[in-house]
């Protein structure tokens, strides 16, 4: 009878606690590099290429201009975007490849849906997205990855964890410059523009046809008018709240 009990108990509490996960809130972290010592300030570019194609738009200002950003990469978009690629390699000074997941799946552990994507729904399934990106970035010659951003820029406060304890450092950011791609080019331009020193900016690099990639543009060149230098995630010291970083 008491091993009954006692079987029913450890029953009763792994419910508990899986109910408990299934109700975590996700986080959505932010992310700061150190302010400059001295000029007008610095910040850096993030730019997500989730799937799709190449704007080409924002590859070349950024060339052209030459300024430096980070690139998170899913394994899909690799494949699609062999020339983009390139041209990103023979820009090493300003191109740093990170990792975005193999295709493109929200790092959360339960399942559920995030802006409609299905998220990864156990903790294998989150692994297996965050090593397969770095597999993916490896098998074009890059180095290995020391950062990482799920799909959405959502996650589960366990997958964090886990993905912390894989070597990775979380990227979020402190503002969101063309919301998810899906703003008109003067919105894009003017939450750009309106960096202030320290901030890490995310926007996309994979709407070719969408305005929001035009705004990307004319936000930075407001912000390069304005003296402010743009640095790498790998070349300045972020820092993130809920344990991304540290």
């Amino acid at each position: 009878m008491r091993l009954l009990q006692r079987h029913l108990c450890m029953i009763a509490m792994s419910a508990a606690m899986a109910a408990s996960a299934q109700a975590a809130p996700l986080v959505e972290p932010t992310l700061h590099i150190k302010p400059a010592a001295s000029g007008a300030g610095r910040v850096a570019l993030t730019l997500d290429a989730c799937g799709g194609q190449t704007d080409t738009r924002i590859l070349s200002a950024l060339v052209e201009n030459k300024i430096p950003a980070t690139i998170f990469v899913t394994g899909i978009w690799l494949k699609r975007n062999a020339a983009a690629v390139e041209i990103m390699r023979a820009h090493p000074d300003l191109f740093e490849l990170e990792n975005h997941g193999g295709r493109h799946i929200p790092a959360v552990d339960t399942p559920q849906k995030i802006y409609g994507i299905k998220s990864a729904g156990s903790p294998e399934a989150v692994l297996a997205e965050v090593e397969s990106g770095a597999a993916a970035l490896a098998r074009t010659g890059e180095p290995a990855p020391k950062w990482f951003r799920g799909a959405t820029a959502e996650y589960s406060p366990s997958a964090i964890a886990m993905i912390r304890k894989l070597g990775f450092k979380i990227a979020g950011f402190s503002i969101n410059g063309d919301g998810g791609s899906l703003l008109g080019a003067k919105e894009t331009t003017r939450r750009i523009a309106a960096a202030k020193d320290g901030d890490v900016i995310i926007a996309h690099i994979n709407q070719p046809t969408h305005a929001a990639g035009e705004g990307v543009v004319q936000g930075l060149l407001a912000l390069k008018d304005k003296g402010m230098t743009f640095v790498r995630l790998d070349d300045a010291d972020g820092t993130g709240n809920h344990g991304t970083t540290d």
